[in-house]
Order: structure tokens, then sequence, then C-alpha cells
């Protein structure tokens, strides 16, 4: 391989410089990068020295566990199938591996490190959240990833929901709507529709109390961290405000009015949030 790459030139001769230099250490199987022009000398270096070559997988907030599964099903020098998915099971973020590395392998890094990242935000919650287990703490986050692209909106994005836990009032979250109707790929080619808003089902927060059954996607930490540590506010709505971000309402009079506006601005857009 080495000689059909064009990084030594004699075989032969490599091979004797190989033997003459056994001393210096054993040649490793791995995935090297070599210098051009590399000397017999350097290219034994690599060999017996250097770091194998680092890819990296990047996952990024926000994704299904379709969307996941289909990331690692065409990571680049990755082996083996990728196993079933947990909906919110993976934590968002950049992972290495080296060539030949399983997808069951790397799929289990990011789900220990959701594991661990979860366990010790939920350990540090402020008090009096309207949440009975982290799980329920992960679900939310998953909703508040999908629902703002403002980092600086999903805590009070997270406040509107918790707060209407608390006086048990549905969620009517659309991201959820969205996921049940793509069939959890979390992506429409159009608007939300009435018969997708009417449909019955467990992850339609418009005709069902409380949280949906599992989170609708991977939240990233600072989602997870909105959830535990939500922004101080008593609002119960939320619409948007054609800039990306949203208008938030304590009162159905209030939110009623930014509605207007914001139709006045799109008049054609989809269904408010949440009303």
């Amino acid at each position: 391989m080495l000689a059909s790459d064009g990084i030594i030139a004699w075989p032969g001769l490599f091979r004797a410089a190989v033997w003459a230099s056994r001393h210096d250490g054993p040649l490793r199987a791995a995935e090297f990068m070599f210098p051009a022009h590399a000397s017999v000398e350097q290219v034994l270096a690599v060999l017996r020295t250097a770091r194998p070559v680092e890819h990296h997988l990047t996952i990024v907030e926000g994704l299904t566990a379709k969307q996941i599964s289909g990331v690692l099903s065409h990571a680049d020098a990755m082996t083996g199938a990728v196993p079933a998915i947990p909906e919110g099971s993976v934590l968002p973020q950049t992972y290495d591996y080296e060539y030949g590395a399983e997808r069951s392998r790397v799929l289990g890094r990011a789900e220990a490190a959701m594991a661990k990242a979860l366990a010790a935000a939920w350990a540090d919650r402020a008090p009096g959240l309207p949440l009975a287990t982290a799980q329920d703490a992960l679900i939310l986050a998953s909703i508040v990833e999908r629902e703002t692209a403002k980092p600086q909106e999903r805590p009070h994005v997270a406040a509107v929901y918790l707060n209407r836990l608390r006086l048990g009032m549905r969620l009517q979250a659309d991201p959820t709507v969205v996921y049940a109707a793509s069939d959890g790929t979390g992506l429409l080619d159009h608007g939300l529709t009435r018969s997708e808003l009417d449909r019955d089902g467990p992850y339609n927060t418009y005709r069902v109390n409380g949280l949906p059954p599992s989170p609708i996607c991977s939240p990233g930490l600072d989602s997870i961290r909105a959830v535990l540590h939500p922004a101080d506010s008593d609002d119960l709505y939320f619409v948007a405000d054609g800039t990306g971000g949203h208008v938030f309402s304590r009162n159905y009079q209030a939110h009623g009015a930014a509605v207007a506006r914001w139709r006045a601005l799109a008049p054609s857009s989809s269904r408010d949030k949440p009303d």
C-alpha cells in the first residue's frame, strides 16, 4: 500500500530498513498522514510514533433520531450498522474517531455523553420546576430547541411552557405536531395544515395535556439548561415577530394584539405559537 500510494519507491529496500531499525519499535496499523516526499526514516517514524488521522463527526442541535442515524450512516471511515437510536438520547457535539471505528461505539459515546450531561444539569436545577424527572426536562428541552433559533430566547420560551404546565394548560407547541406529521423526521415541506393540527395523537400538544411521551429531537446543552433555569417570567403566550424571534405575552388579550401584528406582516404565515 505504501508503494502503490507513492509513499515509498523501493519496497525491498523499505523492508530492509524496517528490519535494521527493528529495535526502535514495531510498526502500527492505522490510518496515517505522511509528509510529501518523505524519506524512509520519516515514513518509519510515522508508522511507529505518529498519531493516527483523526476524523470528526458533528451532530448539531435539534436533529431527530432518524436524522442522526443518517449522519452516522454516511460518516466517512466508519464501519458497521447504526443501531436503533432512542429519540433525544444523543448529546449534540463533535466526536472524534479513527479509521474503522464502529458506528455503534461512536453512538454509545454520544449517548453516554448525553446521560452524563443531563444528570449533571438535573442535579443543578432550579427549585420548584413542574418536572418530575430528568427525562421530563429532556422532553421539554427538545421542544424549546425546535421552537426558537435565537439562543437568548430559550430561557423565556422554557418559562412559557413551564408556566403552562403549572396551570394545567396545554403546551400547544407546533414542533411536536410537526414531529408526528413528519413521521419523526422533524421536517415538513409545507406549513402545518388544519387537518394535521386536528389529528389525534400523543405528540399533538394542541389536543393532549402535558408533555409528549418522548423528546422530539436531541436538544443541545443550552436548551437543557434553559429548561432547568428558566427566565423569571409569568408569560403564557408567544408569537413570531417576523425577525426570527418572538413576542411574549402574559395574557390572551396582549397575545391577540401580537398575533394581529404578525399576521399583518405575514398574512400567509402558518399557526400562532402557542395560542
